[in-house]
Formats: C-alpha cells, structure tokens, sequence
C-alpha cells in the first residue's frame, strides 16, 4: 500500500493524515474535524476491510456530491494501489436562461460575455402577436396587429398576356420583324441578328368579397384592413372590393383612399348593413349579374370572406358558386372559424359553397393572413376540407 505524499505511511494516524492530504490536493474541502471523525472511524472498523474502510472516508470527509469523483480516484489510488485514470470531462452546468422581450431593447454587452452562466433569450412580442386570434386582442394589441396587415406585401397571381417585348430566343418567343430589320441596317441589310419578342406577364385581377355580417364582427375590419393592403399594393394589379350582408356593396373608390384608418371608415360609412344579417346567395347572384360573369371575374382571383352562416336558401348559395367557379381563375374561401379546434363546415351555407372552392383557408390571426397572401400570389392548388 502507498500513499500519496513523499512521507512513508507508518501508522493510523499517519494514515488518515496522508489520505486527507491527498484528498485536498485532489480538490476535495476536508475540515480538521472530518480528519478526526475518520480516525476515529477507522479505529472502529479497522484496517482489513476495504469496504468499510472506504464507507466510513465517503460519510466523514465528503459533504459535497461533487466531491465524490474525485474521492473514488484518490481512494483507488491510496488505499488500492490502483492508478488514477483521468478523469472525464464533466458538462458544464446549464447556463441560466433569461427571458427578454424585445421591444424596444439594447444589446446589452454583458450579455456576449462567454464564461457568463447566464444567456438571453430574447423573444418577439410581433411573433407573438401574429398567432393570436384576432377577436380576444386587447385595443393597443389591436392597432399593433393592424399595421402588421397594412405591412404584408401582397402580389396576385401573374399570367402572360397579349403584349409582347423584347426579349432572347426561347421558347414560346416570337421573332420581331421590325426589330430583325432594324439590326439589319447596320449589316447592309443582311440579318445577322434576328430580334425576338415575348409575351409580358400581367397580374390576374383579385375581387374581395367581404362578409360585414354580426358575426363575422371581430375579424371583418382585419379582412377589410388586408384588402385594403392588396389595393395598396403596387404587385396586385386590379383590385376590387365589394361587401357581403344582407345586399352587395361596392366598396373599391372608397377603400382605395391612401390612409388605411380613413379607407376603412369611409367604406363603413358606405355599407348600410354592417354588422347586420347575411344572404350569401343573394349577394353572390347580384355579384354575378352585374360584375363577375360580365368580366369583372373572368380569369380573376376571388376571395370570399365569410364563416358561411347564410340566412337565405343553400340551392342558391350553390348555384350562383357554381357560376363564380366557371369564370373565375380561382375561388378561395377564409373563414376565420377553421382555425377553431374540432371545427366541420356544417353551416349551410359553408357546406353549400365548399364544393365549388378551391382553396379553403383560415383568417383568424395576423399569420394567417401572411399565409393567405402567400397563396393568392402561388400557383393553383386545391385545398378543400371535404
């Protein structure tokens, strides 16, 4: 047996003196009066017994939990002439995590520090926001949560149209006689160089139908806040506005008015029937007559906001659909109730509609609505909850 100190061991006290030396050169706090409890320990138990003698070190002179690695080595090392084997790399402890809200913060440069134990986590409130359903925000959430809509960037759906431009060969291009010609000056009229033109991509009109009924109240002003963003847009192309309750208003001049606050309040002054009942299928038949089979909805974009609760009859809420979705580009219906859990288009008029749509989408939140502008301006995609 050897120890651990230059001192040849000799005795119990020499003992205990040594392995307590060792263990503090190990690291490990031992006060005096652990030496004597130990000694006195080993006076009980004795010398012979290995276990009782390493039981009886581990309950005097180890208090911390930490220490007990470090106690193991030096006891194999003292008592068991067995090496010490490095020891493993311990984690570090889990740095503290400090919640900040980020509005209107500083970086704080304690916080880049890398032996701090304490590491910001900064969240945003605008993430936040933008998840929340629009009908439970309080009134400064609610003003917050409508300059995030009138920020969305919206573009509509683009198509080749009739006009043509300069452009490389490829395919689908047309050669451009008088381009070719006019090269051709410049090469004593042999045409070295043809000129081409291709066909300029336009963006396909959106028409917005607004349910203002009762209860679409707490996310009409959100919907009409996002049309309002398309017209402002300067990648929409033609936007139309029109407003769904108990009759069909058209609402464009008014909502096109630069300030959104005052867009909004003068295209409420003109409905008559805010907050009032719904005839989904009145008002989409006199759309169809006057506007949308006319050409207004010919190749168009078609947005119906509404959550389907119609008061009139299903049969005519299905055909005059079934009319919209023949000359219309695409039929996409937001209902702020699909983000509800366990939700199933049961209304009659929801039900009626759904066959004849394309998209079916939430528009509950501020997300959604970023989702719902993604969608308008991508390719044709059915997405209908049977």
């Amino acid at each position: 047996m050897t120890a651990a100190t230059d001192t040849p061991v000799t005795g119990p006290d020499r003992i205990v003196v040594g392995f307590v030396r060792a263990l503090r050169a190990a690291g490990v706090a031992v006060p005096v009066g652990s030496a004597v409890l130990f000694a006195e320990g080993l006076a009980l138990v004795g010398l012979d017994d290995r276990d009782r003698v390493y039981w009886t070190g581990r309950a005097t002179l180890v208090h911390r939990s930490e220490d007990l690695p470090a106690y193991d080595r030096v006891f194999a090392s003292y008592w068991l002439d067995q090496p010490v084997a490095q020891p493993l790399a311990e984690p570090p402890p889990p740095p503290v995590t400090l919640m900040i809200d980020d509005e209107g913060a500083e970086p704080d440069e304690s916080e880049a520090q890398p032996d701090s134990d304490v590491q910001a986590l900064r969240y945003s409130a605008v993430e936040v926001l933008a998840h929340r359903d629009m009908s439970a925000l309080s009134a400064a959430e609610w003003a917050e949560a409508q300059r995030l809509i009138s920020s969305l960037r919206i573009s509509s759906e683009v198509r080749p149209s009739r006009r043509l431009r300069p452009a490389k060969r490829q395919r689908g291009g047309h050669p451009d006689l008088r381009g070719t010609i006019r090269r051709s000056l410049t090469s004593g009229g042999v045409p070295v160089r043809r000129a081409w033109r291709a066909p300029v991509d336009q963006a396909r009109r959106m028409v917005f139908l607004l349910d203002v009924s009762g209860s679409m109240e707490p996310y009409a002003r959100g919907l009409a806040r996002f049309a309002h963003a398309a017209v402002s847009s300067r990648r929409a192309g033609r936007v139309e506005v029109f407003t769904v309750g108990t009759r069909l208003t058209r609402v464009t001049r008014e909502i096109a008015r630069r300030d959104p606050e005052a867009a909004l309040s003068t295209a409420a002054a003109a409905v008559s029937d805010w907050s009032g009942g719904t005839r989904i299928g009145a008002s989409l038949q006199a759309f169809n007559d006057l506007w949308g089979v006319r050409g207004m909805a010919r190749g168009a974009v078609v947005i119906i906001c509404s959550d389907g609760w119609d008061r009139g009859d299903p049969a005519l809420v299905a055909s005059e659909m079934a009319r919209l979705a023949r000359v219309a580009r695409r039929v996409v219906w937001v209902n702020p109730l699909k983000a509800t859990e366990g939700y199933a288009p049961l209304a009659r008029g929801m039900a009626a509609a759904l066959p004849f749509v394309d998209q079916f989408v939430e528009g509950h939140s501020v997300s959604s609505l970023e989702r719902l502008a993604a969608i308008i301006a991508g390719p044709v995609r059915r997405e209908v909850l049977r």
